[in-house]
């Protein structure tokens, strides 16, 4: 941390002579443990390192923000002279706020949460585990990815904000497949070696793709519907994306102007949590330096608060929810508190239904409205009778996430936390019945 330090207050000065207001220097260096497995055996395995300097200058009520991957203080420097340039000629906020003034304290749990990484053959174990969970639920082939990585993050500010952190962060996918057209996936992420599972997190993957057998070609209609915690993490991080002050400013966000409104089941509640010392996103400090702290963006239902950082803050009248994000800011860990049932107490509650196990590639046809569709992966189920009947094939979801969340009508107690290329923001979710849920016929 002592090179990071030094690099950190050169930068501010730098920043200083340029005519900076207002600065922050968030510089990120992570060593990536990275194994990857296909075909029950670990085919690639490596070690390496990424570094990342991020720099916010406000000059008068100018703002600019720009990033190198270059560990050099001299490139830094150009990177501020060079954003220092552009800064002055764009055109001003039209809300401006000064970064907040420090020192702060922090949680000394989330200030540190590293430790040196686990020996190779640890992590060579884990992978055992997870191939050795999906084989044993019926899976055949099993392939993925195992991420362990050191983060060491150091932020100054002009606002006298000098903080330093680390953490270690294990992240997990595992797909496996029992012939070419069955298929079950499943990822967990973790900051805690203790609560990693990778065989359960395996095991789960394997079942799906057990049940996957011989899929048939599904039936477009409205179905009452059983989304698992990956599917339902997918549409949880679009609300809590869409819960970003920035994204209501800039009309990207189908919550604009429901704070204080239903905008869901009474069941749902769903939290950001940075607190969490175990949990993979958690921060003791957002971008700005504020101490990050728990908050219900919906509350039994109702709408409580937008995601801000100090200018959103001002511009919506209110205080920071530090969540910055210098521009925009976003969730930290999603976490969906309510529920009740087990999965079988779902299932017996859908006389004919889908259960989606996966999916990806979300897009919108209208964020404003929330109106998306998204392509089922891996085990897709009829069920009929509270039982699964048959695996599906070829349907899209093609529905409103407001209409989906205000037809949530139970969860389960079980909730497990998804992360993986699809799901950016750790989301700690359930299996989620909801009804009359609109699929369409897939064109891929």
């Amino acid at each position: 941390m002592v090179g990071a330090r030094r690099v950190a207050i050169e930068a501010l000065r730098t920043a200083r002579r340029l005519g900076a207001t207002d600065a922050a220097v968030d510089l990120a260096d992570v060593t990536i443990y990275m194994i990857r497995f296909s075909n029950n055996e670990i085919t690639v395995s490596k070690v390496f390192d990424e570094y990342e300097a991020s720099v916010y200058l406000a000059i008068g009520e100018r703002r600019g923000v720009a990033s190198t991957s270059v560990p050099s203080l001299s490139e830094i420097k150009k990177l501020i002279a060079g954003l220092a340039e552009t800064t002055r000629l764009a055109g001003p906020t039209d809300v401006y706020a000064p970064l907040p003034k420090g020192p702060f304290k922090y949680d000394r749990k989330l200030l540190s949460r590293g430790r040196r990484a686990p020996p190779p053959e640890d992590m060579v174990g884990w992978v055992e585990e997870a191939v050795s969970g999906a084989r044993n639920s019926g899976a055949a082939r099993v392939a993925g990815s195992l991420i362990v990585s050191e983060v060491r993050r150091t932020l100054y500010t002009s606002g006298g904000v000098r903080a330093e952190s680390s953490s270690e962060r294990i992240e997990l996918s595992v797909r496996a497949f029992l012939n070419g057209a069955s298929s079950g996936q499943f990822s967990t992420a973790t900051a805690s070696r203790e609560e990693f599972n990778p065989y359960k997190t395996g095991e789960m993957a394997g079942e799906v793709a057990r049940l996957a057998k011989n899929p048939v070609s599904g039936e477009p209609g409205v179905y009452d519907a059983i989304l698992g915690p990956m599917t339902f993490a997918n549409i949880l991080e679009e609300v809590g994306r869409a819960a970003s002050a920035y994204s209501v400013l800039t009309g990207l966000s189908f919550l604009e102007g429901r704070i204080g409104e239903t905008v869901a089941s009474k069941i749902l509640t769903l939290v950001d949590d940075p607190t969490l010392p175990a949990a993979y996103g958690s921060e003791a400090y957002d971008d700005e330096g504020l101490p990050t702290r728990r908050k219900a963006i919906i509350e039994s239902g109702e709408l409580k608060t937008y995601l801000h950082n100090s200018a959103t803050a001002k511009k919506f009248e209110t205080e920071s929810t530090a969540n910055a994000g210098w521009i925009s800011p976003e969730p930290f860990n999603l976490v969906v508190e309510g529920g009740s049932a087990t999965l079988n107490q779902l299932l017996s509650k859908v006389d004919r239904g889908i259960f989606v196990t996966n999916d990806w590639y979300l897009r919108y046809r209208n964020f404003r409205t929330g109106d998306f569709s998204t392509i089922p992966r891996d085990g897709l189920f009829l069920i009929k009778n509270g039982s699964i009947e048959a695996a599906l094939k070829d349907l899209r979801l093609s529905d409103n996430i407001l209409r989906i969340m205000r037809n949530l009508e139970e969860m389960t107690a079980d909730k497990y936390w998804i992360k993986w290329w699809e799901v950016e923001v750790p989301v700690k979710a359930p299996y989620a019945l909801v009804r009359s849920v609109n699929f369409t016929k897939s064109t891929t």
